[in-house]
């Protein structure tokens, strides 16, 4: 089997499109939450805190030197990247519980039989019986 035969098998298998449609819709789904967080959900936030931009939030470590410019500790940043990452997580939290909502229940396993005789031990016992019986 030539490689290119194997690479279309590897790449044409179920579970890879799959994965690579997942890949791609996810990334789309990040970039849409990230726009919703900076965009609309951290202004009114901000605005509530006192008119705070929350991606202008940092801690100077170092002030500007020349044309070097200032060293800073971005923590606005990283309040919006903690929100993005609670709502995007919270969204396939939802994704994952309606779609065990729609999985079809299992019936009820049927409860094992009590340990007894086998068939085999209950004929061999007849058996037994009736050789007694007759001597």
């Amino acid at each position: 089997m030539s490689m290119i035969s194997e690479f279309k098998d590897f790449a044409m298998r179920g579970n890879v499109v799959d994965m690579a449609v997942g890949i791609v819709i996810g990334g789309a789904f990040g970039k849409i939450v990230s726009s919703f967080v900076a965009d609309v959900l951290m202004p009114p936030i901000g605005l509530m805190l006192g008119g705070v931009d929350f991606s202008d939030l940092a801690l100077t470590l170092k002030e500007a030197v020349g044309d070097t410019g200032p060293v800073l500790m971005s923590y606005g940043v990283f309040i919006q990247t903690v929100v993005d990452f609670l709502i995007i997580a919270f969204a396939i939290f939802l994704v994952v519980k309606a779609m065990n909502s729609l999985k079809k229940e299992e019936p009820p396993a049927e409860p094992e039989p009590e340990p007894g005789p086998s068939p085999e031990q209950v004929l061999l016992t007849e058996i037994r019986d009736a050789l007694r019986s007759q001597s």
